[in-house]
């Protein structure tokens, strides 16, 4: 089969995916480190994480609609340009040498608001600039590429943060998204417009499009799941690979294993095609009850660590197996808004992770939301087993894109 990147509108997004993905991938850990040694406060590092997440969760939603409206390519491209220019300010915000606290969560404010209109757009871009028979492939691409800024962002933070001082993370991020806007530029992007009509009425049309599909809002309740019982281990793991694990080490390597897993993962899902994707998937999903119940009963780090790596593995197959599902399933009219709401659902128990399970581990242990975790996201990414969509759903061949924007 003929690789998308042999297509020059692919390989354009691919590269503005690409560059975007890795600036962001640099700036958690740098912003952590700056606001920490700017405040010494853990609390004011929460309450700058969660200036970029509110937003961004409660306009998913609206950003779905503006691309469907105006177009992904346009969407994406205004975006970029505002990412940009916030991440900006905050680099000289930094460089200047002191910083200010409602400066920073200011800019992250507005990236968190910029990337809840930016996020619905990635589906129908590779929709759009890909043809149907290669959509698999991209989004495998996409997705590998996903897996691997994740393990080259941290190491760019570093480097910056070690020798220059985190403002330059920053600094590579808005390049990253200004590149990414030049390159939108110039990309062609098949759009199917759709009529003008209220907001109300557009984002019912989406939410229909969502709740008529047992397979997908089945699916949606167990990706929820997961990324909360997620959340749980990432915000309990450190400090139990700390105390009981072996240290610092083991928590890092158990984190870039889990990296190398979502890039070994998508690169598989590139090779397989299971005749049943979306059941499949979700069974891939269920692994994360490995490293959660391991953690729990203070197992071996070599077990917690390959455990996670196959967790991420399984994260990695469904990705790209999911996009390209939804890209086939859902009308081309609908599929920002379709997979706006795939995102919202899918990541608002993530927030309920984080601050449940420091709660509940002080209430009893950590052992008691651990094990909590992995049996919610067993039993809800199995039990998806029993829907009959999942279990019947092949995948649909999908119908080109008549325009171009």
């Amino acid at each position: 089969m003929t690789s998308p990147l042999r297509g020059r509108d692919f390989r354009l997004l691919f590269g503005a995916r690409v560059l975007s993905m890795t600036g962001d991938a640099a700036v958690p850990a740098a912003l952590a480190l700056a606001v920490l040694r700017a405040t010494g406060s853990t609390s004011a590092l929460a309450l700058v994480l969660g200036c970029a997440m509110v937003p961004r969760l409660l306009l998913l939603p609206i950003g779905g609609v503006v691309a469907d409206r105006f177009s992904a390519r346009r969407t994406a491209l205004a975006t970029d340009l505002v990412s940009a220019g916030a991440q900006l300010f905050a680099a000289f915000e930094l460089l200047g040498g002191e910083p200010r606290l409602w400066h920073l969560a200011a800019a992250q404010a507005i990236g968190g608001t910029a990337s809840a209109f930016q996020t619905p757009t990635i589906s129908p871009l590779v929709a759009g600039a890909v043809e149907p028979s290669g959509l698999h492939r991209a989004n495998s691409l996409m997705s590998a590429a996903n897996g691997a800024a994740r393990l080259a962002g941290p190491a760019l933070a570093g480097t910056f943060v070690l020798t220059a001082g985190p403002g330059w993370t920053f600094l590579l991020d808005s390049a990253s998204f200004a590149a990414s806007a030049a390159l939108l530029a110039v990309t062609r992007v098949r759009h199917v417009p759709i009529p003008r009509r209220s907001l109300r009425a557009d984002l019912a049309e989406g939410w229909s499009e969502v709740r008529s599909r047992d397979w997908y809002w089945t699916s949606l309740i167990a990706h929820g799941v997961w990324n909360g019982a997620s959340a749980v281990l990432l915000t309990l793991g450190p400090a139990l690979a700390v105390e009981r694990l072996g240290g610092e080490g083991t928590w890092i390597a158990t984190v870039q294993v889990g990296a190398v897993g979502l890039v070994a993962g998508a690169l598989l899902a590139s090779r397989v095609r299971p005749r049943r994707p979306v059941l499949v998937a979700n069974a891939g999903l269920a692994t994360l009850a490995l490293p959660l119940a391991l953690l729990a009963v203070a197992a071996p780090a070599p077990l917690v660590i390959g455990a996670y790596g196959l967790a991420l593995t399984g994260l990695g197959v469904l990705n790209p197996t999911w996009e390209t599902v939804v890209q086939t399933s859902i009308p081309p009219r609908a599929l920002a808004r379709v997979t706006s709401y795939d995102w919202l659902l899918s990541l608002a128990a993530a927030p309920l992770g984080y601050a449940l399970a420091p709660l509940a581990a002080s209430a009893w242990n950590a052992s008691v939301p651990l094990w909590a975790a992995a049996v919610l996201v067993a039993v809800s990414c199995l039990g998806t087993a029993a829907v009959p969509g999942v279990r019947n759903l092949t995948e649909p061949k999908a119908t080109p894109l008549p325009a171009t924007s």
